[in-house]
């Protein structure tokens, strides 16, 4: 079995590291386009294995996608953030490049792969991954929806002084602070709703902290993110490889589900061998299903800058 990073950035490095220490695969490729980083990070790594014990391999590569051929999973994380005086459809376009070039290596020298994709804007970057590759839908996953939710989980045990392991929340929607839709009224603590714990002031303030969770982070430490998002990636690699049959929020392919067509935004799927295997249906409020189109209206905005440059 083997598993491909690509990108040795912050996230890329850490998903590679969680992957490692997983112990679910024999080797792991973690792949970079910069001279010397992933061949160095990969060491580091592999230095660590007496020390915690795992026997998985991780190679690091420069720009050589020989070395993936055979993969059953890539992770995609490569791309750039936005820079000061960026717009929006320069980011995009930017990274649609280069998301669209490493999917093409990815299927050229791993037909039967199956694709996460984590670079950013992800939802968008999804929906490009699907259409350039020919792929069948189910092997194109994107990730935020599951780090939004690990980002709800550890607000509502925050407030509510519990474990995050007892605790069931999941957000839907775009990933993106104005797109995502934390369902409180769907959380519940050892499968008691929240709300017999928490004021509604309370939970306005958990679903306000959660929508802002990246954009806070960055804030605090002048980047965005890599523990969680490295995390949440390496979870749902091995609920593929290990056929777990784990739910998760992600961003999949709907065709009339929720409403919607031909668009990749996060809704509850299940993840195993098969990549995304079914979508799992939600009882929505009247609320909630207003919020769910105006984020998928505002996905479909970003889609269009792909459009409109002839990337898809």
């Amino acid at each position: 079995m083997k598993i491909t990073v690509i990108g040795a950035g912050a996230v890329g490095a850490t998903t590679a590291d969680n992957l490692v220490r997983r112990n679910i695969a024999e080797e792991i490729v973690l792949l970079d386009i910069k001279e010397g980083v992933a061949e160095g990070k990969a060491q580091d790594m592999m230095q660590t294995a007496a020390l915690l014990g795992f026997d998985s391999k991780i190679k690091g590569v420069t720009n050589d996608y020989l070395q993936t051929a055979g993969s059953a999973v890539a992770v995609i994380t490569s791309g750039i953030p936005r820079k000061p005086g960026m717009t929006r459809e320069e980011l995009i376009g930017t990274n649609a490049g280069i998301v669209k070039s490493v999917v093409e290596n990815l299927i050229k020298h791993s037909p039967d792969i199956i694709i996460l994709v984590v670079s950013n804007p992800m939802d968008t970057m999804t929906y490009l991954a699907l259409k350039s590759s020919g792929l069948p839908k189910n092997r194109i996953i994107g990730m935020g929806g599951a780090l939004d939710s690990a980002r709800f989980k550890y607000q509502l045990a925050t407030k509510l002084n519990a474990s995050a392991n007892d605790l069931n929340a999941i957000v839907i929607g775009g990933h993106g602070d104005t797109t995502m839709i934390p369902l409180i009224a769907h959380a519940t603590w050892n499968s008691i709703a929240v709300d017999g714990f928490l004021t509604s002031e309370e939970q306005d303030e958990i679903v306000k902290k959660t929508m802002v969770g990246g954009a806070t982070l960055t804030a605090l430490i002048g980047t965005s993110a890599w523990y969680a998002p490295g995390a949440a990636a390496a979870a749902m690699v091995e609920s593929i490889v290990k056929d777990q049959n784990r739910l998760f929020t992600a961003s999949v392919y709907l065709e009339g589900e929720y409403g919607q067509e031909d668009i990749n935004i996060g809704v509850p799927v299940i993840i195993n061998k098969n990549g995304w295997d079914r979508i799992v249906p939600l009882q929505l409020s009247d609320k909630e299903k207003e919020l769910f189109e105006a984020s998928a209206t505002a996905v479909r905005n970003m889609n269009q800058v792909l459009i409109d440059q002839g990337l898809v």
